[in-house]
């Protein structure tokens, strides 16, 4: 009698595990909905930190693309012909020599200044929900100790420490999601480029695998794709084992660079970056989940010849959050440390800024969705969100006239948030007037962007 019994559960136990749920096919991966939880969080932080973080260079003011203004393609620059390249590589023949080798900057990164707990810290005064840091660039030096990067990791050479495992820990204790940013190709890898499938097989799958079960991250963020299409990447196959196999399976999100066709078209959620996707527009509009990535400066690593005009000002910052907010995006804003560790200081006064600002707006931006009737609202200075019943009403700058909303066919409460005093309104048929008050400089709830919410409206 046991026998057949445990036939029966082996057998059960036999097509559990061959029949998964996410098959390795695009349609089948693409199916997954986007946990919700990143819909929810808006806002995280950024971090390119590696061995470029020692020379630290880009050209700011030279007239050439934003993207050949990134300090963290230092490597690949000074050995490249381009406008930019050329630029680059005077620089470090005539500060470093002409034989200094790229590779001899990575005992210079040392981290000694790197408190896990007090970058933490500043991401949660932020307002920051989660927090994606690059275990490894394009350089190919991983910030763990991967073992297939063997003498080209922080534990092997420079901090001797677990970056990414001390970060992955402190972020966590704080409350926050924690995220991996990762280059599926390397610039000069051997491997890479004389056997591609070897590469994927034995050295790129392998170190994701370890990544995440590792230290089991809530987003995988691949870049690096454009070479090869997903196929050659084995993209589904990873994604097919990191939905229905790994210890993160229901929690993970992940973007959308998979392969050179990927972008904007296949995925977890679509990315731009500078409002960009490969020179196209992002995916407004898509109705897939989104989100936007940008420096706070014109680099993502650290450029130490960024000065605070290379900087955008916080109300700046403040601005694109609630536009890619508003617009049903999230916005995940870049700091680039020093070698040693440190957060320049101009960008954790940006960051403490938005923290400021979101403590007061913050029911504004997170949990909130996109407003279907603002397209017939849309003004140059006015967004809208929207969460339950309530919609709010986002002004970068202070209306000095009423503010006329279209398209409300009912509505109760309006007030300011942060702000004790009444605000007057008056419905008129599907339009709704809501009067500015006068807000004198000691009851002025923020410095900038401010906040109408209008209860019982959806």
């Amino acid at each position: 009698m046991q026998k057949p019994v445990i036939i029966t559960l082996l057998l059960l136990l036999s097509f559990l595990t061959y029949s998964q749920r996410y098959q390795s096919t695009w349609e089948s991966i693409d199916s997954r909905p986007v946990p919700e939880w990143f819909l929810d969080s808006k806002f995280g932080i950024f971090i390119h930190w590696g061995v470029y973080s020692v020379p630290a260079w880009a050209p700011t003011d030279a007239d050439i693309p934003v993207y050949s203004k990134y300090s963290e393609w230092y490597w690949r620059r000074i050995n490249d012909d381009s406008e930019a390249g050329k630029l680059f590589r005077n620089h470090h023949n005539e500060y470093y020599g002409e034989n200094f080798r790229y590779q001899d900057f990575a005992g210079q990164f040392k981290a000694e200044n790197f408190y896990p707990e007090k970058w933490a810290e500043l991401f949660k005064r932020a307002g920051a929900r989660y927090v994606v840091l690059t275990s490894k660039h394009h350089e190919g030096f991983t910030l763990w100790p991967s073992e297939h990067s063997w003498n080209w990791n922080s534990m092997d050479i420079g901090p001797h420490r677990d970056l990414c495992g001390e970060l992955t820990e402190a972020v966590k204790d704080a409350g926050l999601h924690m995220g991996f940013y990762y280059s599926l190709y390397e610039w000069y890898n051997p491997l890479y480029h004389n056997n591609l499938e070897k590469y994927v097989d034995d050295h790129m799958i392998p170190q994701l695998k370890d990544l995440v079960t590792r230290y089991e991250p809530d987003i995988v963020w691949p870049d690096g794709e454009w070479d090869h299409p997903s196929e050659k990447w084995k993209s589904t196959q990873f994604l097919s084992w990191l939905y229905n196999e790994s210890p993160v399976r229901d929690n993970v999100c992940v973007n959308d660079r998979w392969g050179k066709e990927t972008r904007g078209v296949h995925g977890g959620y679509y990315t731009t970056e500078y409002e960009l996707v490969h020179d196209k527009k992002g995916p407004a509009g898509s109705g897939r989940p989104w989100e936007e990535c940008r420096g706070i400066g014109n680099s993502f690593g650290y450029n130490r010849m960024e000065s605070a005009e290379h900087y955008m000002a916080s109300d700046e910052l403040i601005d694109v959050l609630i536009m890619k907010v508003a617009a049903g995006g999230n916005l995940l804003l870049d700091v680039g440390p020093t070698a040693d560790g440190r957060i320049p200081v101009i960008q954790q006064q940006r960051l403490l800024d938005m923290g400021k600002w979101l403590e007061v707006n913050g029911e504004a931006i997170y949990h909130t969705r996109k407003w279907d009737g603002s397209a017939e609202n849309e003004t140059g200075n006015i967004y809208f969100t929207k969460k339950g019943n309530d919609l709010y009403v986002l002004c970068t700058e202070i209306p000095t006239s009423p503010i006329v909303i279209k398209g409300i066919n009912k509505a109760g409460k309006v007030t300011m948030l942060g702000f004790n005093g009444k605000v007057n309104s008056k419905k008129r048929g599907d339009t709704l007037v809501i009067n500015v008050p006068v807000i004198t400089t000691a009851d002025k709830p923020v410095s900038y962007a401010w906040v109408f919410k209008i209860e019982n409206v959806i």
